[in-house]
This record gives C-alpha cells, structure tokens and sequence, in this order.
C-alpha cells in the first residue's frame, strides 16, 4: 500500500509549506532512524557473541547519517525549521532499538522491518507528490526510499518475522512511526 500523494494547496507560500513539511518530517525520520541503529548496536555490541550483528547495525546507522546530513544540508539551504520534537525522537528512537535489541536479534530485525515498511511508504507518497514540482529532491528521495526497501528486505531475510509477538510489535511499531510522521510534519 503507498501513501497517497498531497494534492498541491491553495494560496499563496502553500507550495513552500509543503515543502518545509517534507524536509521537516524527513530529517526527523533519519534523526530517529540514526538512534534505532545506535540503541540496537548499544545492546548487541555489549552481548557476547553478537560482534558481526553489532558491526550490521553500525553500516545501517553510517547509512541514515548521511540521509540525515544530506537533511541537515537540505534544512539549511532551504531554511526550514526542525521538528521541536527532535529532542524526543533522538530519545525514542534510541529507547526503541535498545528495546528491542533487548529483545532479541529477530526483535531488533523486526523493528527495522517495521519501520522501514512505514518510511517506504511514506517516501513513495513524497515522491509521488514531488515529482513535477521538485525532480531533483524526488530523485534524492527515490535513492533513500531505495536503501530503507534494502534495510527491511534484510531485516526479513534476518528472521524479522519470526520476532516473538512479531505481529504486535510491527503494529506498535508501524502506528508509532505513521504518529511521529504526522507531529512532525506540524510541529
């Protein structure tokens, strides 16, 4: 299922809006994507035997840096405000892979399944919507939607799916990320 496309707004400094909303929620998304993997290495860097896992979460992490630096950039350039919000996603996003690092290897699979489902979603949504107005950001944000598909294909391939309580973890997972999108967006 893709998110539906925004249809363009109305008036005056709409367009310009929308945008500051695009860049706002996604530097927040990479922000608590960076924290995921670095709670997850946290837990499986300090377990014994969980090296190579540890070493994984650690390239995924280097990979959400730089779509958050190209954020970064992107908010600068642009001058669009951050969410207020970054202060707790840096939190929850580092409280949410240590969890579920806690929980288990396939846990922490599961939660980067989960979260890579809503953001591939929510980029093909953006893409969508860009497209016509913004070629060049559509094209940036195609190449990220295409990394976060490789991070959730690998978490399956992993045993994401084989998380105890799988289905309830991706759903809180999954309704979490669809919340935080929504608050960011705005705030």
């Amino acid at each position: 299922m893709t998110e539906r496309a925004i249809p363009p707004r109305p008036g005056r400094g709409a367009q310009a809006a929308r945008l500051a909303e695009i860049l706002r929620v996604d530097h927040a998304g990479e922000l608590a994507a960076v924290q995921i993997y670095r709670g997850q290495r946290a837990v499986m860097g300090a377990a014994s035997g969980k090296a190579q896992l540890a070493a994984h979460f650690h390239e995924l992490e280097g990979q959400e840096a730089e779509h958050l630096a190209r954020f970064d950039k992107l908010l600068n350039e642009r001058r669009v405000r951050p969410t207020v919000m970054a202060p707790v996603w840096r939190l929850a996003g580092f409280a949410l892979g240590a969890g579920t690092a806690l929980l288990g290897e396939k846990a922490a699979h599961a939660c980067t399944e989960a979260v890579e489902s809503v953001i591939e979603q929510h980029y093909a949504g953006q893409i969508a919507e860009l497209e016509g107005r913004d070629p060049e950001l559509a094209a940036e944000l195609t190449k990220f939607r295409d990394e976060e598909i490789a991070h959730r294909d690998q978490a399956v391939d992993e045993g994401a799916r084989e998380a105890p309580g799988y289905a309830l973890l991706s759903a809180v997972i999954g309704a979490g990320c669809r919340a935080a999108i929504k608050i960011s967006e705005k705030i």
